[in-house]
């Protein structure tokens, strides 16, 4: 079979990498793995179609989870190498192994490629039981010329120490905005196809999508601006959409954005990770940031889905998610990073949108947020609870989760989820976090404001802290305005002498002198009168 003749527009290190194998002298194994959508079979698409310019034999197979089809191939691309009709014959005939007969002529035999595509279960590869890694099956890194696998297995235990594991990340935002370019070159400028890379995460399958979409002259949106636009409420429409086909064929899942992660859920099942998909779904349910890992907990999956979890299956479900490339961790993904403070999730935001869109609606969705809620204040708890600096690198994790947990708390569990993010805004002041701080003190007094009232005195120290925290920032003059409009309120409220309205004036007075020294010091924060209620 050929490769599909398409572009690899960004991969230019991935196919200097594996040229310099194919033009060596010797010969190896390379395994390009990632995702679903990243653009794996496009890149070694290209990579066999430079190999063949260069005057490379190049065998195009695509693995069919069969693995008697798959030593038919193999066997044809040797024979096509010089491999004897008389020892085909003797394999046939059982007098050699097939696979030995094929892997003793291809190690003999130089200046060759065989690419084996889309090999998402390498423990079916076979032949027989063994694992790829034993380098006793159909897949070996010991030929005379190259074998190029792709696969959504990122795992190095899967292909074994020799080996060249190429792992596909997004692209760069300027190769993204050229893929969206050459597409569509009449849908805008470069800064604008850029922007709408940047918002489909730099995912090849996502740009390829919305590329073909804005070639079409009867699209509804024309431009990449306005198909941006438009991703903020036709998302489902755009890129969320099913294909009837999808869960007959899955080379048709593949194209398909909604689809394409799907096969991956699948196989993990199959494979005995139960806990794969819902743990995937509940991580989509929070923001498209790092989440710390103590917070993907048994008991939060089990209070949102129902179902039985244990520490050990939240792990498999993790690693397995990982393996696939469906779940990134922050810090240890990239060789060299060194190790983060505290564990990190995060999900390619494409994925997490796609994934959250799938969910039914309104339930699980409610169910599983107001779990997710519960367990988000308990980490709160936890962390304002820790000694010394322990809760720090967590807290920071949790700060841009929390302006979603109190949107849906407001009005009618508003006090509890109040009192959660002014706990964890305090951790971060600790912590130096300013502007993690700053962001949940300006979100409690806008919601003070609304549901309290502008001139409730819960929402005038909600204005107090939101001034200590642009303070600390730098931002002394609006700090000073904000608390010269605290004093003013609590003159009106309280009265003059009240002591919220003298510690208030006495914290104007000093504001206003780091104003003009240009100072950073924090000053008093006011506490709330009777905790809030």
């Amino acid at each position: 079979m050929n490769p599909p003749a398409v572009s690899a527009r960004g991969r230019e290190a991935e196919l200097e990498r594996i040229g310099a194998l194919v033009g060596g002298s010797g010969g190896g194994m390379v395994v390009v793995c990632g995702a679903g959508g990243l653009g794996k079979t496009t890149l070694a698409a290209e990579a066999a179609a430079q190999a063949r310019g260069r005057g490379r034999v190049v065998a195009w197979i695509r693995w069919r989870d069969d693995a008697e089809q798959l030593g038919q191939d193999l066997a044809q691309a040797a024979h096509i190498l010089g491999l004897p009709e008389s020892r085909l014959e003797e394999a046939h005939t059982g007098r050699v192994s097939l696979v030995n007969a094929v892997w003793e002529h291809l190690a003999g035999v130089k200046g060759w490629l065989i690419v084996v595509d889309n090999v998402d279960t390498p423990s079916r590869v076979g032949p027989g039981s063994g694992p790829p890694a034993a380098y006793r099956g159909w897949l070996r890194p010991h030929g005379g010329g190259v074998l190029l696998v792709t696969s959504r297995d990122t795992s190095g235990q899967t292909w074994g120490p020799d080996a060249d594991l190429i792992r596909l990340q997004p692209l760069a935002d300027d190769a993204a905005g050229a893929v969206l370019l050459d597409a569509a070159p009449h849908a805008g400028t470069g800064n604008e196809a850029e922007a709408l890379a940047v918002r489909l995460g730099g995912l090849p399958l996502g740009l390829n999508a919305a590329g073909a979409y804005l070639s079409v002259a009867t699209s509804r949106h024309r431009t990449f601006a306005a198909y941006q636009h438009a991703l903020e409420t036709e998302f489902a429409d755009l890129l969320g959409a099913e294909h009837p086909g999808a869960a007959a064929d899955p080379e048709a899942a593949r194209r398909v954005v909604r689809h394409t992660w799907d096969l991956s859920l699948d196989q993990l099942h199959r494979d005995g990770y139960t806990l794969a998909r819902p743990v995937l779904q509940l991580l989509s349910l929070l923001e498209p940031v790092p989440v710390p890992r103590t917070l993907m907990t048994a008991e939060l999956v089990t209070g949102a889905t129902g179902l039985s979890a244990t520490a050990a299956t939240v792990d498999a479900a993790l690693a397995g998610l990982h393996q696939y490339g469906l779940l990134h961790t922050p810090g240890t993904d990239s060789p060299g990073s060194g190790s983060p403070a505290v564990g990190q999730l995060q999900l390619h935001p494409l994925v997490r949108e796609v994934t959250a869109h799938a969910l039914a609606r309104p339930e699980p969705t409610t169910i599983w947020l107001t779990a997710i809620d519960e367990h988000l204040t308990q980490a709160v708890d936890t962390v304002a609870g820790m000694p010394g600096r322990a809760g720090w690198p967590t807290a920071r994790l949790l700060a841009p989760h929390l302006p979603a947990h109190l949107d849906r708390n407001t009005p009618h569990n508003f006090t509890t989820a109040r009192n959660t993010l002014d706990a964890l805004a305090t951790v971060l002041g600790a912590a130096g976090a300013a502007s993690e701080e700053l962001l949940l003190r300006r979100h409690v007094l806008d919601h003070e404001s609304t549901v309290r009232g502008p001139g409730h005195p819960d929402a005038l120290a909600s204005r107090n802290n939101l001034a200590s925290a642009l303070n600390v920032l730098g931002e002394h003059r609006r700090a000073a305005d904000l608390q010269r409009q605290v004093l003013t309120d609590y003159e009106r409220v309280l009265g003059p002498d009240h002591p919220h309205t003298l510690n208030s004036r006495n914290s104007l007075a000093i504001v206003r002198a780091r104003l003009a020294q240009a100072g950073r010091s924090r000053w008093w924060q006011l506490p709330r009168r009777g905790g809030g209620a």
